[in-house]
């Protein structure tokens, strides 16, 4: 799947007129260079999938913006995961460590219940598996689903587009399920 700089500016302009296959066909040929590029800025986490999806998103939008005179079309998108990469670094660590909850027995005692009915083993079992989260995608479940916190509100606290927030809810929750056998 060789590419051309010419396929490139022209999935970039097509991309920029909203075509869909065209980003799609601009994502397979492009998403292993830009990942190197993040996970060297941020390893190869959780941090550096959701910089890739930033990044996507940011070339998505400005794809209009694009000048083949200036850069060449795999330059311009390494700035932007680049950028999204630093702005991820930047805001994450100190925002994660402060926004993150703490999950207590409490918490999973209460978190629990209703399809326990005050199993403490069942509770023992789901506090387990919430610490093996990472403390920002353990504090966003537990602020959605037991403070009832909104993505929209979840994306504010954490700095992060709703659309990441989402992302982050569905693929923590699927883990819990898996870590709990289910």
């Amino acid at each position: 799947m060789v590419q051309t700089q010419a396929d490139l500016i022209a999935a970039l302009s097509q991309v920029a007129a909203g075509d869909r296959a065209a980003f799609a066909l601009l994502y397979d040929r492009t998403a292993a260079k830009l990942f190197a590029t993040v996970s060297r800025i941020l390893g190869q986490g959780s941090a550096a999938e959701d910089a890739m999806q930033e990044a996507f998103v940011r070339i998505w939008r400005h794809a209009g913006e694009y000048d083949a005179t200036i850069a060449s079309p795999i330059a311009w998108m390494t700035t932007i995961a680049r950028h999204a990469a630093i702005d991820m670094a930047r805001s994450g660590s100190a925002k994660i460590a402060a926004a993150a909850t703490v999950i207590d027995a409490d918490l999973a005692d209460r978190l629990a219940a209703p399809a326990s009915d005050g199993d403490p083993l069942a509770a023992s079992r789901l506090n387990n598996c919430l610490s093996k989260l990472e403390a920002d995608r353990r504090g966003m479940v537990v602020l959605a689903y037991c403070y009832g916190l909104s993505r929209e509100e979840l994306s504010a606290r954490y700095s992060r587009p709703v659309a990441t927030v989402k992302t982050i809810l569905r693929r923590s929750l699927a883990m819990l399920k898996d870590c709990l056998g289910g």
